[in-house]
């Protein structure tokens, strides 16, 4: 079906803007962690922050191609419209615009070598072949069950660890932990929105683990998510000022109701729900980060 967009908006729906905050949350951490150390440099950060930026878009505008290519976007698709199958943008545009972004992220992550080493090159060769290996090739990661473990690596444990070895030139288990804690939140994005396409994918034989071990697997899988990364951050809060206890405890209600939401909503409604869960990673992110300039400020 065909509804009349501008083309200029019909790229930056194809973008997905809301869900950019996925990205920018796990730079925003490592940034502030080497703040934290005392090795915060502005230029490697802005260039961490433009590879996560184009590599999301570039893998949004994939998803958006291939999934139209593989006839999962249909008619009672209950997320948010896609320019492709709407036919906003041709397929061929969009293969382009995936192209084009990648290439700006290649381009920008080439730049970072010359703050680290060459062997980043191999960083960014495993973050450009994900991005079309999600959703496309011989066995497309997103069909076969293995979309969540790409989010932890590639929204969690990536990024944060290397944007705050791009800076310090040091990995640290502080950093991994906490890559692995804001990971399994970004995770629960994914599963908000496969628990909402649970009959659309398996109509569509996308076999996301949601479509594989069932719904009621999808409500323990977001729960286990939250309480593993908020116990992951435990020991750092607790000795945390109290106006950092009293932010996270604002952060735990909310991620308590965002839960309740999940069991509660069904289609649609649940995109409310994906809205913030992704809102609460950002929030995560954005409270522990606050929480290590503060410390590192010497405040």
């Amino acid at each position: 079906m065909e509804d009349k967009k501008s083309l200029a908006g019909a790229w930056v729906e194809a973008a997905r803007p809301r869900t950019l905050p996925a990205s920018v949350s796990p730079v925003l951490l490592g940034c502030a962690l080497a703040y934290y150390d005392g090795m915060f440099d502005i230029t490697p950060a802005v260039l961490c922050l433009l590879v996560a930026l184009f590599a999301q878009i570039a893998s949004n505008f994939a998803n958006d191609y291939f999934d139209f290519k593989k006839g999962a976007d249909r008619e009672d698709r209950l997320g948010p419209e896609r320019a492709v199958a709407q036919g906003w943008i041709t397929p061929k545009a969009m293969l382009a615009g995936t192209f084009v972004m990648l290439g700006l992220a290649c381009l920008s992550g080439l730049l970072l070598i010359c703050f680290a080493d060459w062997r980043l090159i191999w960083v960014g060769l495993a973050i450009a072949i994900c991005v079309l290996a999600y959703s496309a090739g011989p066995f497309p990661l997103a069909y076969n069950g293995l979309g969540d473990v790409c989010v932890l690596l590639f929204y969690g444990v990536i990024p944060v660890c290397f944007t705050y070895y791009i800076q310090t030139l040091n990995f640290s288990l502080l950093s991994f932990l906490l890559s692995v804690a804001l990971g399994l939140l970004s995770v629960n994005i994914l599963v908000v929105n496969n628990y909402r396409d649970y009959l659309q994918d398996k109509a569509a034989r996308k076999r996301t683990t949601i479509v594989l071990f069932g719904r009621r697997f999808g409500r323990v899988f977001y729960i286990l998510n939250e309480c593993v990364a908020f116990l992951l951050v435990l020991p750092l809060v607790l000795d945390a000022p109290w106006w950092i206890l009293f932010l996270f405890g604002i952060l735990f209600a909310l991620c308590f109701y965002t839960t309740r939401e999940l069991l509660t909503l069904e289609g649609r409604a649940l995109n409310r729900t994906l809205g913030h869960t992704a809102r609460n990673v950002f929030l995560f992110a954005a409270v522990l980060s606050l929480l290590f300039v503060y410390v590192g400020s010497g405040l």
